[in-house]
């Protein structure tokens, strides 16, 4: 790995008690349990499950034995299970959380590949820049989503951004067709990422690039164009509305824990250091929301407990709801933010407003 530059420091000196104590209390949770942090047998079940939304749908269709409608449908579902396998499965496997082997972390992240994605792009990307740099304007790619949306109030404003309220969810839907066909060319190819300057890759993962993609196109576009006795603008048709349903699923999803109202937007000083703990850095920048809805909880993997993911990313996904009230607690005692939106729509409100916000030159 490259060396960066202008690498963006943090006061870790400052309110370690917080930091002490949340996570001697949440280390305690497990103890007295004698729990695994890692997925626990409703963790298995879930995964099968998802799997087997994804890819019964997709054999469905390659069978050939529903109507044209039926298998409209079934594009919808695979897009459902699409997301639900990135949020669940490859999120928690590509930071070493579903479990404590690193063998099995190793290969069920690879559904984040099988999928149409790249998992050693994500690490670089999202564990370690996104992780490291939230909402910090020139580090965190997580605000990088397309020139005409502001995810930030130090990105430079352009007229376009005016109307990003309109065009934010759109350029949602197209996540995944972007990340399948552009995004993780552009980040093998392009000489700096994020705060690290001049980055190599190494040649097996190129190889990993190149044969994953050739997988996912072949079991995608060129299985189904041989075998369904299709149109191709139908075929399209289909392609899209897998995207399009993940695309929206996943991009409304991971905004709302850091795009809202609540959320802070820091800068480094002119030593580029930010001024606390990394771990109140960490709860100024992530919301929760939702976290009583008890689908939202199975579905999307506890992205709902942002804060208590960015705390403790290496715990399974699975027990985030049951540490979110130690976080919280200790939050309150210690007078650090916990920022949550109760609902869903709240969110989705929150996000909505912010972007009109940060749409507007001073916003």
């Amino acid at each position: 790995m490259s060396s960066s530059s202008q690498k963006v420091t943090f006061d870790n000196r400052d309110n370690r008690d917080f930091a002490t104590a949340v996570k001697t209390r949440v280390d305690t949770y497990f103890k007295e349990r004698g729990m695994s942090k890692h997925a626990n047998g409703a963790m298995i079940v879930k995964t099968l499950v998802l799997f087997g939304l994804y890819f019964g749908s997709y054999g469905l269709i390659i069978s050939g034995l529903l109507p044209l409608w039926a298998m409209w449908a079934m594009c919808f579902v695979m897009g459902v299970g699409m997301a639900g396998i990135g949020f669940s499965i490859s999120h928690d496997a590509l930071h070493g959380a579903y479990s404590s082997n690193k063998a099995v972390n190793r290969w069920l992240g690879l559904s984040f590949d099988l999928l149409g994605a790249n998992g050693y792009i994500w690490k670089i990307t999202h564990n370690v820049i996104h992780h490291t740099y939230t909402n910090i304007h020139g580090h965190d790619e997580d605000l990088e989503v397309a020139p005409f949306i502001r995810l930030s109030p130090h990105t430079d404003h352009h007229w376009i951004h005016r109307v990003q309220h309109v065009l934010a969810f759109a350029a949602y839907s197209l996540a995944t067709f972007f990340w399948v066909f552009v995004k993780d060319y552009k980040y093998f190819l392009q000489r700096d990422l994020g705060p690290y300057k001049d980055k190599s890759h190494p040649a097996s993962e190129w190889v990993i690039l190149v044969v994953t993609k050739l997988v996912y196109y072949g079991y995608t576009i060129a299985v189904p164009l041989l075998v369904l006795d299709l149109a191709w603008w139908q075929f399209l048709i289909g392609f899209l509305t897998v995207h399009l349903t993940a695309g929206l699923i996943l991009g409304v999803i991971f905004q709302l824990a850091h795009v809202v109202e609540e959320t802070e937007h820091p800068e480094p000083n002119a030593d580029d250091e930010i001024a606390e703990h990394w771990l109140i850095h960490q709860m100024r920048t992530t919301a929760n929301f939702a976290r009583d809805n008890k689908f939202l909880n199975w579905y999307i993997g506890g992205l709902n407990f942002q804060i208590e993911h960015h705390l403790f990313p290496r715990v399974c996904s699975v027990h985030y709801p049951a540490i979110a009230p130690i976080v919280e607690r200790t939050a309150r005692e210690f007078d650090v933010p916990y920022n949550v939106h109760e609902t869903f729509s709240e969110a989705v409100r929150s996000h909505y407003r912010t972007l009109k916000r940060f749409g507007r030159p001073n916003g």
